[in-house]
């Protein structure tokens, strides 16, 4: 069975804005996510995107340009050799009560039965206690970073205090790999 890191996104991966990331030039990675996505692939995972993108039913943009923002991320990827297995995104509001919405794991167990991987032994690294209790409902290992919403996080929420928590992704593939 294949290794995989689920990752969300905005945080994570790349600057997130309480604006929204609405269009591919205002998407940016953080410094050191790339290279850490690169990482993991060549060290044999698979690395897949679960992410809440509710600026769709919000108005803020379209699908298209959702696509074009991951278009970039891909592009992005591809310029240091590697790829993402899959993205997955909720394009629903809070109000729509979906099973895809984090912090409910339908992404979860989308990604989990299209790659036939076990949750139970998959990390999901996320920035947000949605991301958390999404983990901890698919029965998936939650891990927390401190960009993004992680600081806030794990002041303000007291089921965060048993989950590990990194700097960055780059920190946690860092200590990831060097424990394989």
């Amino acid at each position: 069975m294949a290794r995989m890191v689920i990752l969300d996104r905005d945080g994570v991966i790349n600057q997130d804005s309480d604006e929204y990331i609405k269009s591919a030039d205002e998407w940016t990675p953080l410094p050191g996510a790339l290279e850490a996505i690169s990482r993991l692939k060549k060290a044999g995972y698979l690395v897949t995107v679960a992410s809440n993108q509710s600026g769709i039913a919000r108005g803020l943009f379209s699908e298209d340009e959702l696509h074009k923002i991951h278009d970039k991320l891909r592009q992005q990827l591809a310029i240091r050799g590697t790829e993402i297995d899959g993205i997955y995104y909720c394009p629903h509001g809070p109000r729509d009560n979906c099973i895809c919405r984090k912090p409910k794991p339908g992404l979860l167990m989308q990604i989990a039965q299209k790659f036939e991987i076990n949750l139970a032994e998959t990390l999901f690294v996320g920035d947000d206690i949605g991301d958390i209790n999404a983990a901890k409902m698919a029965n998936a290992k939650p891990v927390l970073v401190r960009t993004g919403k992680g600081e806030y996080v794990m002041q303000n929420f007291p089921e965060a205090v048993n989950v590990p928590v990194y700097d960055d992704l780059a920190h946690f593939v860092r200590e990831t790999l060097k424990r394989r």
